[in-house]
């Protein structure tokens, strides 16, 4: 793989330079940004207009301010745990920033390929991994030799629970390196930082951003999202190889004491003074560093970064900027505190008030109308739309593994490129569904009722339909994993632990009508292309071209079984309703 370009290297790096900013117009003494956090915020309407409105449509990045002091509510349903997704490229130490964060020793931090990184709170430490192909999580070792069970294939995530006081207020989650994500990998980071609502940047002092992740950014100061950075010393150090200060020992436990306590109330003066605005200059005690100085490399860095990145983004001109001191984080671990002590009260805000239960009539003349018929032709217009689209998907996915096996690492890499595209191929199904099933419910309830079902309604219908979907014997499970063998051919292991182990970063309880289409490499694939006899490019296209063929047919059957399973159900439910003349649950 071509090494990532870094600062100095002569390399163009897409920013546009630090110094000069050809795209934007404004006169030399304008501010950076907009002083008003609703300017910040992106638009109101969503992208898809077909897209559900309810808590399990599938996740966009969020309408928020791209800062921690965010005055807009949020359109992230009210019970999604709160989460910042820390991301960066390769080289940028992001597993040191983790660990001080969570004051344990970086080793305790695991970070594989290819998986997600989940620290919650718990009292107890512990590290359990969770494969696609397991029933059950796994003890994680960190330790190669240690006792356990060795994985053949790397674990989707991996959940860290610590009795560290920041995760009392939030959550981390580590995503994988930026640099091997790919489009697919990109759509699924893009999915969990849209349910977590900030992203946390490491770079180190002497990279530049990538075109992917300046996309990815530009999505997120679009969305509002809360975007915080933290550059790390370069390879050569703060440009000088000048150390940092070195924190007050006191003043760290006393934070540490401070943030654990989270029964007492915040000290606001404290928490406004530690995590300075982003135009102030840098300060001792770690305050957030945008001032530029001659005889301070740490802030000269810091501000090379921010110029760089606001010459191509400056909507992220609000973001704050911190250097990494391995010893010293109170302000980056204050600022994390206080988005989460405003976005959770704003999440709740949104919740929908329980409303009493009503009488929900149908419509007089709901015996003569044709809604069986209607939904019938809803149905098989919805599974043949959804089926020619992830046809579609597919041939794309076709082009880039073929352009990965000649251009890219070659066969070994095939394993992890097609586990990337068939889990936000399963984020695409899944959410293609849930919108073809809210449209099937909300279309055929206006038929009967008389009237567009309102929201209590509609949830009163949906549980009705998931209580005979679950009453109905099928030889089929609705809950069933997909698993790509090492001969190509597709397998399957049904259950909900199944289903919880492909969660690269699990949100709320999933209260959607269908289980989530789920799809994953095997193990055993990846132990066939890092054998020797894995090195012919022709047999691994050939092997491509039958897996993807094998999936193509088997998700046709799936999707038609599934709109069908919903159709059949939502009739009986609905002709339950006609026949005593109002909505039975």
């Amino acid at each position: 793989m071509t090494p990532r370009p870094r600062r100095g290297d002569g390399e163009p790096d897409g920013t546009g330079g630090a110094d000069t900013d050809p795209g934007d117009s404004r006169p030399a003494g304008a501010p950076d940004g907009p002083a008003d956090p609703d300017a910040l915020a992106g638009p109101d309407t969503p992208a898809d207009p077909d897209a559900p409105a309810g808590p399990d449509a599938p996740a966009k990045l969020g309408r928020r301010c791209a800062g921690p002091s965010a005055t807009v509510p949020p359109r992230v349903a009210a019970d999604e745990p709160l989460a910042v997704i820390a991301t960066g490229p390769a080289g940028a130490a992001r597993r040191d920033v983790l660990a001080a964060l969570l004051d344990v020793a970086p080793p305790t931090v695991p970070m594989p390929d290819d998986s997600y990184l989940v620290a919650r709170y718990a009292p107890e430490p512990t590290r359990v991994a969770f494969v696609p192909g397991y029933r059950q999580p796994h003890a994680y070792a960190i330790d190669v030799l240690a006792a356990g069970p060795a994985f053949p294939r790397p674990p989707r995530r991996v959940e860290l629970h610590l009795p560290a006081p920041l995760l009392r207020h939030v959550a981390l989650v580590g995503a994988p390196d930026t640099d091997g994500l790919g489009t697919a990998g990109t759509r699924v980071l893009r999915e969990a930082v849209g349910r977590g609502g900030a992203v946390l940047v490491v770079v180190s002092a002497d990279q530049v951003f990538t075109g992917a992740e300046l996309e990815l950014l530009s999505e997120a100061a679009r969305a509002g999202l809360a975007v915080f950075f933290v550059v790390t010393p370069g390879t050569t150090g703060w440009h000088g190889d000048v150390a940092p200060v070195a924190p007050d020992p006191t003043t760290a436990r006393a934070d540490d004491a401070a943030l654990a306590d989270d029964a007492a109330p915040a000290d606001d003066t404290a928490l406004a003074d530690d995590a300075a605005p982003a135009g102030e200059a840098a300060a001792a005690g770690g305050r957030p560093v945008t001032g530029m100085s001659p005889s301070d490399p740490v802030g000269l860095a810091v501000q090379t970064q921010r110029a760089a990145l606001l010459a191509v983004v400056p909507e992220l001109a609000a973001a704050p900027w911190f250097p990494f001191r391995p010893g010293d984080v109170r302000a980056l671990r204050r600022a994390l505190v206080v988005w989460a002590a405003e976005e959770g009260p704003r999440r709740l805000a949104t919740a929908v008030p329980p409303v009493p239960h009503r009488t929900v009539p149908v419509a007089p003349d709901a015996y003569d109308r044709d809604w069986a018929d209607g939904l019938d032709r809803q149905a098989r217009a919805h599974a043949q739309r959804i089926r020619r689209h992830l046809s579609l998907e597919l041939a794309h996915i076709h082009l880039r593994a073929v352009q990965e096996i000649v251009f890219g690492s070659g066969c070994v890499g095939l394993p992890r490129l097609l586990d990337r595209e068939v889990h936000a191929l399963s984020q695409l199904a899944t959410a293609a569904c849930d919108r073809a099933v809210e449209r099937m419910v909300r279309d055929t309830g206006a038929e009967v009722f008389g009237a567009p079902p309102d929201d209590a309604t509609y949830r009163r219908m949906c549980a009705a339909v998931r209580s005979v979907l679950a009453g109905q014997r099928s030889d089929r499970s609705l809950e069933r994993v997909l698993l790509v063998t090492s001969a190509g051919d597709l397998t399957e292991v049904t259950g909900a632990g199944a289903l919880v182990a492909l969660d690269g970063h699990p949100g709320a309880p999933r209260t959607a009508v269908l289980p989530p289409v789920a799809m994953a490499v095997a193990g055993g694939c990846y132990l066939h292309f890092w054998g020797p006899g894995s090195t012919d490019p022709g047999g691994a296209r050939s092997w491509l071209q039958h897996v993807l063929r094998e999936l193509d047919r088997e998700l046709q059957r799936e999707i038609s079984h599934r709109v069908e399973a919903v159709r059949r159900a939502l009739g009986v439910v609905l002709a339950e309703a006609v026949d005593h003349g109002i909505l039975l649950t």
